[in-house]
């Protein structure tokens, strides 16, 4: 029985996470829940899954699940973020959004804990100290980001062989095939309607914008120790190759099947074995049968090209680009900026940015303090 716990056990990522443990009781128990504002789902949630520890982003919200819950013990903020992390469990699903997901996680690795991986940013700002505190911990940080998983699938049984290349494979979001000009005129209902996956507000925009896989390029250089022009991205709009491994002698493995996050999901949670699924599998012989792979049009989406600068760079190009983007991501989605706000803005920022060498977490988080100040004044015209 393996325990497991969940930070941000009520967003896209951590209900499907719990969908499994549901249909797994015999491998699976539950030992912490987090979650942000939505309480009634947490209850409910801590009703059915019984953990030692659930924590609520405010107190209020803590204390009237004390009331409900007398059994669980009841945190709340980031220090219940950081007690949750490094709570006893065998596992622990990072699937919180942005850049909180940092610091738990941190304390989780040094606590000896084995990581399942679904928060981009904690590689994408943290990146060299995550991975070092890592491999001091003797720890796994095991991928659940389907094109992550995708390729950690491929590299199974291939100890040994060099990596010639990493190819990322990319649905083109909402806007595949748009120009510049059209992609002026998008509404925020355009740009939340993704055409094969469901995820959260935030990641939507991501995956149309395509930061979302700027952000997975950074994330598998430091997730498969490779360099930077080892790593491409093809659009491939039926979202069934999920991503590819070409090795030295040019052979391609590549892991198929139908757009479900519970895969990555479940393969994390119980490599190197898998569980079964009810549902059916990709059909061969149906619809989706016809695969093609395209380009990525950099001149329209240009924020694939910022995060490939940001590792170029170095320092703390990274952090920059993933704060301002949080920042800019949210006024869209509050209708503060347009669309093509984002990476226009993300562009001035990466231009104008001062790098500062990174040496300790707290670094991380005073330049990401700075960079969303600047991100905010820039949006308003300040």
């Amino acid at each position: 029985m393996k325990t497991i716990s969940i930070l941000g056990s009520t967003g896209s990522i951590g209900t499907q996470a719990l969908e499994i443990v549901s249909a797994n009781p015999d491998r699976f128990r539950i030992s912490a829940l987090t979650c942000g504002r939505n309480i009634n789902l947490l209850s409910h949630q801590i009703r059915t899954f019984s953990p030692e520890i659930a924590v609520a982003e405010r107190a209020e919200d803590a204390l009237e699940l004390q009331k409900i819950h007398p059994g669980t013990e009841i945190l709340w903020g980031a220090e219940g973020l950081i007690r949750a992390a490094e709570s006893p469990c065998d596992l622990l699903l990072n699937s919180l959004v942005g850049m909180m997901g940092l610091v738990p996680t941190f304390h989780a690795i040094c606590k000896g804990k084995d990581i399942a991986l679904a928060n981009k940013e904690t590689l994408v700002a943290g990146g060299q100290l995550i991975m070092d505190a890592v491999h001091n911990a003797g720890v796994r940080l095991l991928p659940v980001d389907s094109e992550h998983s995708a390729i950690f699938q491929c590299l199974q049984g291939n100890s040994g062989n060099p990596v010639k290349r990493l190819i990322l494979t990319a649905s083109g979001g909402p806007f595949r095939g748009w120009t510049k000009e059209q992609l002026r005129q998008v509404t925020l209902e355009q740009a939340l309607d993704h055409p094969r996956w469901t995820m959260g507000p935030k990641i939507t925009v991501d995956s149309a914008t395509l930061m979302n896989k700027g952000l997975e390029v950074i994330e598998a250089r430091w997730l498969f120790d490779v360099a930077p022009e080892q790593i491409q991205v093809a659009v491939h709009p039926q979202s069934i190759v999920h991503s590819m491994v070409e090795f030295r002698d040019n052979s391609i493995l590549a892991q198929l099947g139908n757009p479900d996050m519970r895969v990555p999901i479940a393969y994390a949670f119980s490599w190197p074995e898998r569980v079964p699924f009810r549902e059916s599998g990709l059909d061969l012989f149906g619809s989706g049968a016809c695969l093609t792979f395209e380009e990525v049009d950099e001149q329209a989406f240009p924020c694939l090209g910022y995060a490939r600068k940001a590792l170029e760079y170095g320092d703390s190009y990274a952090i920059a680009l993933n704060g301002a983007n949080e920042v800019l991501v949210d006024l869209f989605l509050r209708g503060r900026i347009s669309f093509m706000d984002i990476p226009d803005k993300l562009g001035i920022i990466m231009e104008e940015h001062r790098p500062v060498s990174i040496d300790c977490i707290d670094t991380i988080l005073q330049v990401d303090r700075q960079i969303r100040e600047e991100a905010a004044r820039l949006a308003a015209g300040v």
